[in-house]
């Protein structure tokens, strides 16, 4: 909401100014060098500026420029210092990020930082390169970086379907929104083709797949236009800034020129209490998009408008509901000049165009232009550069229905004449009481006390009844005192002539003073209202801010609305399948499949909405920051309340802070349990890790003396039996504690990978041997391919790895015909990787539920929850978990023709070169 412009500047805002000012000063400036696609030029202009501002005296140090190979970039960076790269050792590999700290500690005056939307190596700082950025311009240090159109996040989904290539790196659009400087670096397509065959951009290679895919020319041009578009936006964001903040630093200057400046070609609607207003709006809707521009619609509200009839404010609240519906921004002005308001409101939002509508023609039309010029000729003397269009009136438009239907008719509306009446009978009473207290005080008093009086009567009428009754009475006590006082009395003749004057500017005082204190106390009440909108707000947030249990949040919630809007409200949540919980108490009259489908869709429903407007509730979407967190369900005691544009934004601020309470409460309970959980793991893990190395040592012993034990003779055939199944026993345990002891080990990361050049051969070999006790008359049948290369991998790990899969195999694929080998291992190599077969012919995975099969990898999972079968679920887990170690993958599934089969993928490359023999050197 707006009011009429005041010389005199807001000190709140004047302090959240000079506030903003302040933290600016201290903070980085932000250039991007923004493009739609990469090959434009973003680097080599970004580096071609920095070399002119070292040139200018400035300190550059470049941070991290990819140059890609390309001569011309690497020359222009040849004279620029390069800070030197943090080097982050990540699963055997040394991977090279930005030094934060070495840039922190150098405090340059431009820092080059290119690939604003890339993924920092696991073990940076920060994740992201462009959050690194942000802390480098907190520290007070100016940074030019490089993004292309298609890392922006809100536009991944649109480039994907244009492209058909999804772009995992994203940067937040506010980091574009906020960046202090914007340089398009552009090219047409076809130059930026040309580029790319000329190897300008990739190499040969790579240039022609890119060729092919996502350099196709439809796609150049697309994104060509997206980046022009997200632009352009910014820039006008930045006019409109610049101009908000000169209105405010000059305002003080009277007659100052703020025309609008007419770079986007916005159009500002006026909506009238007069019949036809919709016809203007239909009108700039119409313009709009011919134009392709923005478009507002505005209501002023002026101390005479305040007191229309409810079916004339309910048919504007319509009109302004029908421009929201037609795509435009809404607003109810206040003020009482009505060309002043939307004057200063069209400078606000830069709008240079006005469309107004014509005024209906009355009798008296022309003398009352003469006297009082039309809202058109007032903004045209105001704003002599501002386009003021009027739309003709025509009675042929389609009349707005009712914008609440029913329910505003079923709402007790107090009779308008009967509340003129009171109020005008009020000053009468007023002027009666005051005639009849001062007689007493005619012999005592001079008569220009006893008009004093009576302006005083006018002004507590004034205060009181408003305008109208304020000049009733004014006339009513110059009639009064002429009658009551002045000579002769008690008729309305004057003796003096003088008198005529005194009666004169007694009437013009009155009804000054009536009409000052009628505009102060509508100032008042305006600024009462939003006093108390803010007020709510400030309450809800301090009450949510201690909330730490939903039930708290959802409690204080329903106050604050009920506080705000009257009438009942209620916050319905989903469970933890998104299905809304219905509450006991719920009331009769709320339709829970209402607010079921305002949750599934994120949109309004309910009375003054598209969607079931014959419901008596009106149900928001508690839309949070990551999701949809339940459903506001309001009865307000004044359903109008929900068209007026400032009261639905009231609305939609409680919901969303009562969302994002919810949402920080779940979070909450989330950390919580996941700090028990980590505990839990950790007690766990300890545990693990003691009892295994206790154990480990008498299990040892035990096979040992089990297996003297039946070597020893003479022996019955039962003391034999009895000594193999001892061994057999103690080795099932030991390996039960072996694989404990090596889950604790990796999880706890003090595994290290030894990576040497390995014969995939003998480690399958010695797999089958160290899986023999386990396998027992079970074979196994090994395909390997002649010709496989050396593969580099830790040699004791995957054999672990296979022993455990060929033991699953023997537990779990029993069943096996005797004309199939009992266990399948396969080996083959391809050129980036060597993949692993392990699979048996028993009855294959479970088919219990859907991913199923992912499930088995996790610690202590297994096939059959209630099974004879030894284990405890460890042995697959350990598989993945050093697999993952590989940077590998491996993967379980259901074989053709029966049983289950587990792939595992390790990368490779080539092996290195056996030394030629005949280059050795010859010993003397």
């Amino acid at each position: 909401m707006a009011s009429t412009p005041d010389s005199r500047q807001d000190p709140d805002a004047l302090l959240a100014r000079l506030n903003e000012e302040s933290q600016a000063s201290a903070r980085g400036k932000l250039r991007i060098y923004f493009g739609a696609n990469a090959g434009v030029g973003k680097t080599y202009a970004m580096l071609a500026a920095a070399q002119r501002a070292q040139r200018a005296g400035q300190r550059v140090l470049v941070g991290v420029v990819e140059t890609h190979g390309r001569k011309d970039t690497m020359e222009l960076q040849a004279d620029l210092q390069v800070l030197p790269l943090q080097e982050i050792a990540y699963r055997g590999q040394v991977l090279l990020e930005l030094d934060i700290d070495a840039a922190l500690a150098a405090k340059p005056d431009v820092l080059l930082v290119d690939e604003l939307a890339h993924s920092n190596a696991p073990g940076s700082r920060h994740p992201k390169r462009w959050q690194d950025v942000q802390e480098l311009l907190d520290a007070g240090i100016d940074v030019w970086t490089a993004l292309n159109v298609q890392h922006l996040e809100s536009l991944n989904g649109t480039v994907g379907a244009i492209t058909g290539v999804r772009v995992n790196e994203t940067v937040p659009d506010t980091v574009l929104d906020n960046a202090d400087e914007i340089v398009l670096v552009d090219v047409t397509a076809d130059e930026l083709l040309a580029r790319l065959k000329a190897g300008k951009v990739y190499i040969p290679a790579q240039a022609e797949r890119a060729t092919q895919n996502f350099f196709r020319k439809g796609n150049l041009i697309a994104l060509r236009e997206i980046a022009l578009r997200r632009t352009a936006e910014h820039v006008g964001d930045d006019v409109r800034s610049y101009r908000q903040h000169m209105m405010q630093t000059s305002r003080q200057h009277n007659g100052a020129d703020h025309s609008a400046w007419n770079t986007s070609g916005a159009l500002l609607v006026c909506v009238g209490p007069q019949a036809g207003a919709e016809h203007a709006v239909r009108t700039a809707a119409r313009l709009a998009g011919q134009l392709n521009v923005r478009w507002h619609a505005a209501y002023v509200e002026t101390p005479a408008l305040q007191r229309l009839a409810p079916k004339d404010r309910d048919r504007t609240l319509a009109v302004l509901k029908l421009a929201e519906e037609l795509g435009g921004s809404t607003a109810v002005l206040t003020g009482d000049n009505i060309a002043q308001a939307l004057l200063q409101h069209a400078r606000t939002l830069n709008c240079a165009t006005l469309v107004l509508g014509r005024p209906i023609p009355r009798p008296w039309s022309g003398l009352w232009r003469v006297l009082i010029p039309t809202l058109t000729r007032q903004l045209a003397t105001l704003a002599p550069a501002l386009d003021v269009m009027e739309v003709g009136f025509t009675e042929s438009v389609r009349k707005l229905a009712q914008p609440l239907g029913r329910l505003a008719e079923e709402a007790p509306v107090t009779s308008v004449w009967e509340s003129q009446w009171a109020r005008y009978g009020g000053a009468v009473a007023a002027c009666l009481l005051t005639t009849v207290l001062t007689q007493p005080m005619l012999p005592r008093f001079d008569l220009a006390n006893i008009v004093m009086l009576f302006l005083l009567c006018v002004v507590f009428v004034a205060v009181k009844l408003g305008r109208g009754p304020a000049s009733l009475a004014a006339v009513l006590a110059v009639a009064s005192f002429d009658f009551f006082f002045v000579q002769p009395r008690m008729s309305l003749a004057v003796s003096d002539v003088q008198y005529l004057v005194t009666f004169g500017v007694m009437l013009v005082v009155g009804l000054l003073i009536g009409q000052l204190t009628a505009n102060l106390r509508f100032s008042a009440n305006v600024s009462a209202s939003r006093e108390q909108r803010a007020q709510a707000l400030f309450e809800l947030s301090r009450e949510l801010s201690a909330a730490l249990q939903w039930e708290q949040v959802v409690a204080m919630g329903e106050a604050a609305v009920q506080r705000t809007f009257g009438g009942q409200a209620k916050v319905l949540l989903p469970d933890t399948h998104d299905r809304l919980i219905v509450p006991s108490d719920l009331p009769a009259d709320l339709d829970s499949s209402v607010a079921d489908w305002v949750l599934r869709n994120g949109q309004r429903a309910g009375m003054a909405t598209s969607t079931l407007p014959s419901n008596a509730w009106h149900y928001v979407p508690l839309q949070a920051p990551m999701r949809l967190r339940g459903v506001l369900a309001l009865k307000p005691a004044q359903p109008r309340w929900l068209l007026i544009p400032e009261q639905v934004q009231q609305l939609d601020t409680l919901a969303r802070q009562i969302a994002i309470a919810l949402e920080r409460v779940h979070y909450v309970e989330v950390a919580q349990g996941a700090v028990v959980q980590m505990e839990s793991e950790r007690l766990r893990n300890t545990l693990l890790a003691a009892m295994s190395h206790d154990v480990r040592t008498p299990l040892t012993a035990l096979i040992g003396q089990a297996e003297s034990l039946a070597s020893s003779v003479p022996l019955t055939p039962d003391q034999h039996a009895s000594a193999n199944a001892i061994s057999h026993e103690a080795r099932e345990l030991s390996t039960l504690v072996g694989n404990l002891l090596e889950m604790a080990r990796l999880e706890s990361g003090q595994v290290e990978l030894h990576l040497e050049w390995q014969s995939v051969e003998e480690v399958v070999g010695s797999a089958i041997r160290a899986a023999r006790h386990a396998l027992g008359a079970l074979s196994v049948h090994t395909v390997i391919a002649a010709d496989l290369p050396l593969v580099e991998f830790d040699a004791a790990l995957m054999e672990r790895v296979l022993v455990n899969l060929m033991e699953n195999a023997a537990k779990y694929g029993v069943g096996t015909p005797l004309h199939v080998p009992a266990i399948e291992l396969t080996a083959q190599a391809t050129p980036d990787a060597l993949e692993l077969r392990v699979r048996d012919y028993g009855p294959g995975l479970p088919r219990a539920s859907s991913g199923k099969e992912v499930d088995l990898f996790a610690k202590f999972t297994r096939g059959k929850n209630e099974s004879s079968t030894r284990g405890v679920g460890l042995g697959l887990a350990i598989c993945k978990a050093v697999v993952d170690a590989h940077k590998g993958r491996i993967s379980a599934h259901n074989a053709d023709g029966g049983g289950a089969e587990f792939t595992i993928t390790l990368p490779r490359r080539a092996p290195p070169l056996a030394p030629d023999e005949s280059t050795e050197p010859v010993e003397a």
